[in-house]
């Protein structure tokens, strides 16, 4: 039986040409979106997507099948903020785009908190990277996202904060002190991860003024480079938030001079003015008073 997370389904691996991808936008599993859509196919009996690749590309009758599915959801919006509005609650859909590391540190008590107060918001998650975020936020294809390092003059709504950290094998010599000096750890053999962001270790020593001159390894994980500097490849410079709970053959040392990493909510032009947002500045600003 189709329902309506048939149809958001449908327009999410429309939007993002990948069924994983889609299949995070509306909260699914990858297998549990590949089924849905599975049935949807068998329910109208033609194929709705052809598989090339990694991409799922709409057929004709996909694309006829897009187009009146974005009309009904829309249609259905419109009637669900006339009830909202005559009931005097906010509502709506708040589309919010994060990396993968603050969806699953930071994000979820605001979010739970966020779905107690206002259950007619529906939010959609979308990961990104920073720079990605950037640009979907300029374009008004989401709604809020997540942002680093603001600066003072932007509207933000802030979210948290955490250092960077040196990580070493447990055997390593500067692992002996206290703390480590930035310089000291970039002129170690290295390994680089990004987790997908361009603000890394390359960027916090070009920041400072260093350069990080021996890089062994270059990886998007955080786990990877974990694995790696305990295998002795080198040594690492993450966030903290990143650390695992299994820190064995790890030693986990703070940077002599602090560096801090800041991460705040900022909205789309487009949306800034929207209830949705409103609704969630106001829990942030909210908590933060408190």
């Amino acid at each position: 039986m189709m329902n309506l997370i048939h149809w958001r389904l449908l327009l999410a691996v429309a939007d993002a040409g990948n069924i994983t991808h889609a299949a995070r936008q509306v909260g699914m599993t990858q297998s549990g979106a590949s089924q849905a859509i599975a049935q949807l196919e068998h329910q109208l009996g033609a194929p709705l997507f052809t598989r090339e690749r990694r991409q799922s590309v709409p057929t004709a009758l996909g694309l006829r099948a897009v187009h009146e599915a974005r009309a009904m959801l829309e249609s259905l919006g419109r009637i669900q903020a006339l009830a909202r509005e005559a009931a005097g609650t906010a509502g709506g859909v708040l589309r919010l785009a994060s990396f993968p590391m603050v969806f699953s540190t930071v994000l979820p008590p605001v979010l739970r908190r966020f779905r107690q107060l206002h259950p007619a918001i529906e939010v959609l998650p979308l990961e990104a990277s920073d720079s990605e975020i950037e640009d979907l936020l300029a374009a008004g294809t989401v709604d809020v996202g997540v942002v680093l390092n603001p600066p003072a003059r932007r509207r933000t709504c802030p979210l948290g904060e955490d250092d960077w950290v040196a990580v070493l094998p447990a055997t390593h010599p500067l692992a002996l002190g206290a703390s480590v000096s930035l310089a000291q750890l970039a002129a170690q053999p290295f390994v680089l991860a990004t987790g997908g962001c361009t603000a890394h270790a390359g960027s916090v020593a070009a920041d400072a003024g260093l350069t990080l001159t021996d890089v062994r390894a270059r990886v998007m994980e955080w786990s990877s480079a974990f694995a790696l500097v305990r295998d002795n490849v080198g040594v690492a410079l993450v966030p903290e938030l990143t650390l695992p709970d299994n820190r064995r053959g790890l030693r986990i040392l703070p940077l002599a001079s602090p560096v801090r990493r800041r991460f705040a909510l900022a909205a789309s032009a487009q949306a800034a003015g929207s209830p949705a947002v409103r609704a969630l500045f106001e829990m942030l600003r909210g908590d933060a008073a408190r």
